[in-house]
């Protein structure tokens, strides 16, 4: 079980000669967090976006731009294009999102003709280190999939418990977060919560349990599940936060950065990782992310 960002850092320390393409890469905590991956070996980046604006940063950080690979682009549209574009090719091995939006980048990579999609479902994973909590929390999906049905959610489930299992996780335990813990007919999420908890067969091969409906309380306090008198396997305990939509997954996760929580992020179901985390977070969210692609790249899970 995993309980700092740092334990993730410190395993992508054994892993040399990631390549990995930034998109639009001409932001200064993308570089700041490039840098240090660099400097501990973990990457090799390629570098893609304005190409003065980035010379102009890594001169500013005290670099030598001639050491680095940088490849011009005219727009976020282009930096998206000619990233994917170098993990096609097989230049580089992981994706990373600089200072684009996350639908410019997903555009490039769900191309039809030119993209790196699979046949898998694509869908992002947050990972939090919180004061409030005693382990890492994976809270999906809040940047890809909008409004998931009940088969969608499951695959985004799968997708987290194949990420646990690759981090070394034996048992696991999810959680399908809603407004309450009564299921209601008016209320698709709790009908969802419950037909996911009820597929006992689909989650035994990722030793996961999964507990549902739950109020956010409930799947991490076990006071709060002895108080309201609800049982089962993993209460209070989850290691995955399986959000209803979107809105309500990026606005929990924002909340616990905007806590002071550490995070890192990762899209999976694609042909490499890629490191997807919020333009406005820090840099050592987008070297943690880094780091957790490049222990992840090193995996079975692609």
């Amino acid at each position: 079980m995993l309980t700092t960002i740092a334990q993730i850092i410190e395993m992508a320390s054994d892993h040399q000669g990631n390549r990995i393409a930034v998109a639009a890469a001409h932001d200064e905590d993308v570089i700041k967090a490039i840098i240090s991956g660099r400097n501990m070996n973990i990457v090799e980046p390629l570098l893609i976006g304005d190409e003065v604006k980035i010379r102009y940063i890594l001169k500013f950080l005290g670099e030598t731009p001639e050491s680095y690979q940088i490849f011009p682009a005219e727009n976020d549209a282009d930096s998206a294009a000619k990233a994917v574009a170098l993990v096609r090719e097989g230049r580089a091995g992981i994706l990373m999102k600089g200072i684009l939006s996350t639908d410019a980048l997903m555009r490039s990579v769900l191309n039809s003709e030119t993209g790196i999609r699979t046949g898998d479902l694509i869908s992002h994973i947050m990972m939090y280190e919180t004061e409030f909590y005693s382990k890492l929390l994976f809270l999906t999906d809040g940047g890809v999939n909008t409004y998931p049905d009940l088969e969608g959610k499951a695959h985004i489930l799968e997708n987290a418990a194949r990420v646990l299992r690759a981090l070394g996780y034996d048992r696991i335990h999810a959680s399908c977060v809603c407004g309450s813990e009564v299921v209601d007919s008016k209320i698709k999420s709790t009908l969802d919560a419950y037909d996911l908890s009820r597929m006992k067969n689909r989650w035994e091969p990722y030793g996961m349990s999964v507990l549902g409906p739950v109020g956010l309380d409930m799947a991490l306090s076990i006071e709060a599940c002895l108080h309201k008198n609800y049982k089962g396997e993993g209460i209070g305990d989850a290691d995955i936060l399986l959000m209803p939509n979107y809105e309500m997954g990026n606005g929990i996760g924002k909340a616990f950065t905007l806590c002071g929580a550490k995070n890192a992020g990762i899209v999976i179901g694609a042909g490499v990782p890629i490191i997807l985390v919020s333009r406005s977070d820090s840099a050592l969210s987008k070297l943690a992310s880094i780091a957790l692609g490049c222990v992840l790249s090193k995996t079975n899970i692609w």
